[in-house]
């Protein structure tokens, strides 16, 4: 409720101080009302039908599309605040002057119609101001019809204090009154910039810089006093996240530097662009030491690990979406080729890896061709289903049929895990059998050791997690300072264009003290001629 009555309050003062001027400024030049409030009145009715229509569109949305709506929003609000708090504090001293001088130039045009326009134009911009900054601190407010009163109180009290000063029975000093009151919307648009990163990472844009700072559930317990100010009027959160609180340190010093510098400090219009270029240059060095001085975090996990069973070791090479694999060991070296159609993106214990997968049909030519009893509890441990040592007692023909599968997973190049299974499908006939019966035997026939493969995943995983919280300070924070470090420069630029040239003032000539001592008659040699 605070803040909104705040918003009401000093939005609205902007606006009747701006109406309070014109009307002044008519009534001495004995020129009708009627056009200005006309203008007025339009653009209070607009304003309250772009709050309006921003509320409806936002409730058609499905959830995630609110909640990106109302990050657009707060970040329209924040840039609009911003943008007042600025230009407040720059024009509060010559807000009347520069508005009479407009008026003059409206009026001299002939039409009362033009000084209609004129108040329709700076009431609808802060009626637009007005609303959307509003419609953010509703959303991010707990109680909206708390917000929604504040508001209406703040508009009336504006409203009053606006006429008081216009029939002169108030008097307020507007320039500590916009400072002030400057001060607290900054807190209050930091806290808007750590909801529009909230809603931003609700909505599935923001994933970086997600990791809990600190616990203010503390400072800030439902229910009180204390939450009340700290979490519905500065709109801190009782749980800020990493790029939370570098949001709302990056937005809240500078603009508070901006709205507190004292006037004498501030730098002569011929040294602003030294001053935009040295800030420039700070920021770019920050960058740059960001970007080269934070690690990345990332583990590469060996191009080479061992095996257990028929082999020793696998060597991969990585080449795109093509691989090849090496396997050594038992006294001989194999090499499998894996081309680009054998390639996918796998999830592989957790961790997203490059799969490649081979299938070949094996050689049967060492097989027997003919089996026992015996033979088949050999190889399957028991006697197969739906044989039976009475009735089948063998022996039986055999057919056999081998398929070699080849595995390789690797996560940035390196293995992390490696396979060769054997898939044997065994027909046998005869023996007694009424028909033929078909059996199948799965075997590894070397494999990375399952403890290897968890071990290189939990790494790889723990990796890729350190990395994306260090992606916020060495990737996305440079940028932020690269962007403010080039803006920096194009305005020192843009200053050293508009610096005005040095004057140089020529003497005139006196006759009484006759000619300039550079004139050639005033020589001794031509006063000797």
């Amino acid at each position: 409720m605070l803040a909104t009555l705040v918003i009401g309050l000093r939005e609205g003062l902007e606006a009747t101080l701006i109406v309070g001027i014109i009307a002044a400024f008519l009534r001495r030049n004995r020129v009708p009302l009627a056009p200005m409030w006309l203008g007025v009145g339009v653009a209070v009715v607009l304003s309250v039908a772009v709050g309006f229509g921003l509320q409806v569109v936002e409730q058609a949305l499905p959830q995630a599309q609110q909640e990106g709506m109302e990050a657009i929003i707060g970040i329209v609000a924040v840039v609009f605040v911003t943008g007042m708090i600025v230009w407040m504090r720059s024009h509060a001293r010559s807000l009347t002057t520069e508005l009479e001088a407009s008026a003059t130039a409206a009026l001299g045009r002939g039409t009362a119609w033009a000084l209609a326009g004129m108040a329709f134009l700076a009431v609808l911009k802060e009626g637009f101001e007005t609303a959307v900054f509003l419609l953010a601190t509703f959303q991010a407010s707990s109680d909206t019809g708390l917000a929604a009163l504040g508001a209406v109180i703040g508009i009336a009290g504006a409203v009053v204090v606006g006429y008081g000063i216009y029939t002169g029975g108030v008097r307020l000093n507007l320039s500590k009154f916009f400072t002030g009151t400057g001060i607290f919307l900054v807190f209050v648009a930091g806290g808007l910039v750590l909801t529009v990163l909230r809603r931003a990472h609700e909505a599935g844009w923001v994933v970086i810089g997600q990791q809990r700072t600190v616990d203010l559930g503390w400072l800030a317990p439902n229910g009180s006093v204390q939450g009340a100010l700290v979490t519905g009027v500065l709109g801190i959160p009782p749980d800020p996240r990493v790029i939370e609180v570098l949001g709302w340190v990056l937005y809240v010093v500078p603009v508070l530097a901006i709205s507190l510098w004292p006037r004498a400090w501030r730098p002569s219009r011929t040294r602003v662009p030294a001053v935009r270029t040295a800030v420039a240059a700070v920021l770019a060095v920050a960058a740059a030491t960001l970007a080269i001085a934070v690690p990345t975090g990332s583990v590469d996990l060996p191009h080479t690990t061992a095996v257990t069973g028929g082999a020793g070791s696998v060597t991969a090479q990585v080449d795109g979406a093509t691989a090849t694999m090496r396997t050594s060991g038992t006294g001989r070296e194999a090499r499998v080729a894996f081309p680009a159609s054998t390639h996918r993106s796998v999830t592989r214990q957790g961790v997203t890896a490059d799969r490649w997968r081979r299938t070949e049909d094996g050689s049967a030519a060492q097989r027997p061709s003919s089996l026992t009893l015996d033979d088949l509890v050999d190889l399957f441990g028991r006697v197969p289903v739906g044989v039976s040592p009475s009735t089948n007692p063998g022996p039986f023909t055999a057919r056999w049929v081998v398929r070699d599968t080849v595995t390789l997973w690797t996560v940035r190049g390196g293995v992390l895990d490696a396979s060769r299974t054997e898939r044997t499908v065994l027909t046998i006939a005869g023996g007694g059998l009424p028909s033929a019966r078909t059996t199948t035997l799965d075997r590894t026939v070397w494999a990375v050791p399952a403890t290897r493969v968890a071990q290189s995943a939990t790494a790889v995983a723990s990796a890729d997690s350190r990395t994306a919280e260090l992606l916020l300070w060495k990737a996305w924070l440079p940028i932020a300072l690269g962007v403010a470090a080039a803006a920096q420069a194009l305005l020192a630029l843009r200053d050293r264009r508009r610096r005005p040239a040095p004057t140089t003032h020529t003497p005139e000539t006196d006759p009484s003290r006759g000619p300039p001592a550079d004139d050639p008659t005033r020589s001794p040699e031509y006063a000797v001629r």
